[in-house]
């Protein structure tokens, strides 16, 4: 078993290092400029919380690491590599709490998840991946096509349920959102499906609308089954940055959110702000992007992630 599972391991892990590159540069290349100086004195620890910060960890969790970092080798001679040796372990303690892959219950039939996010965000093919990645662990899914305010959505979701080989359930633009997802569960629960998985329109510019779609769309779902969704994932786009925390905000406000998808990460210089939300926030992070492909969602490892960012071998 662990012969055939280790070199798409490998292969993950690589694809991560490649993905967190931008990221990795923007820390690293701070860090390592700063080590002129042998001894870790209080400038250069300034100079390093800045660093951390301007690498999008955000302010409370740039502090908690160089407060540590100075409790235990200040006044020290120090190389940059253990620095970034110390950092990772430390973001890894901070991630290791929220790096919890979602829990499908296999009695419900179907388990399902509630998908939100900014339109741009990934969310389409977040959809599509999960649905992928699922498929591949044997499980049935079908998908919701519930983004009906944008026929794209609608279209771009049917090519990559082709693609996975997964059923996707639509209506033509500007169809009842609620309607579709409240048939999608009748449907699913008719033919037994593992997981559905249902899109929404993620139009944050309308609040109000946004808002009265999702809350319907719960209370509607929860006419047949009074516990759904039962998971609710919102999708980030780790290129916008600290303006990911206002999503978080936002969407919390907006629907039972309880874990998150960061995506584009191989796109950004600023994955560091996911460490910045585990430290806010708290919530599961499910699972990280670092491309386009199918297979290129993954479930988050804390450790591989934080070694990655700091630009280590996992």
């Amino acid at each position: 078993m662990s012969d055939v599972a280790e070199p798409q391991k490998k292969g993950w892990l690589s694809r991560l290092r490649d993905g967190l590159s931008k990221s990795t540069k923007r820390v690293t290349e701070s860090i390592t400029g700063l080590f002129t100086r042998k001894k870790l004195d209080r400038e250069t620890l300034n100079e390093l919380e800045d660093a951390l910060i301007q690498a999008d960890l955000g302010v409370a969790v740039a502090a908690r690491l160089v407060e540590k970092l100075g409790k235990e080798r200040f006044g020290k001679e120090v190389t940059d590599e253990e620095v970034r040796v110390a950092f990772a372990d430390d973001i890894a303690e901070i991630l290791q709490p929220v790096a919890v892959p979602l829990a499908i219950d296999m009695a419900r039939k179907p388990h399902v998840v509630l998908v939100v996010g900014v339109n741009g965000s990934g969310k389409t093919t977040t959809i599509a991946k999960l649905a992928s990645f699922y498929k591949s662990e044997g499980r049935t899914v079908m998908l919701a096509a519930g983004d009906t305010f944008r026929a794209a959505a609608v279209e771009q979701l049917k090519v990559w349920g082709d693609r996975a080989g997964v059923p996707v359930i639509s209506k033509g633009t500007g169809a009842d959102a609620a309607g579709l997802a409240y048939e999608a569960l009748e449907l699913a629960r008719v033919e037994k499906c593992d997981v559905l998985l249902i899109d929404t329109a993620g139009r944050l510019h309308n609040k109000a609308n946004l808002m009265d779609e999702l809350a319907k769309i719960v209370r509607v779902i929860r006419k047949l089954d009074p516990e759904a969704p039962h998971s609710c994932l919102l999708v980030l786009d780790a290129t916008t940055g600290q303006n990911a925390h206002a999503q978080v905000e936002t969407f919390k406000a907006l629907s039972p959110v309880d874990a998150l998808v960061v995506t584009k990460l191989d796109g950004s210089a600023k994955g560091g702000v996911l460490v910045a939300l585990a430290e806010k926030f708290g919530l599961p992070v499910v699972a990280i992007g670092v491309g386009e492909g199918i297979d290129d969602l993954r479930p988050f490892e804390a450790r591989a992630f934080a070694r990655g960012l700091m630009g280590l071998p996992a």
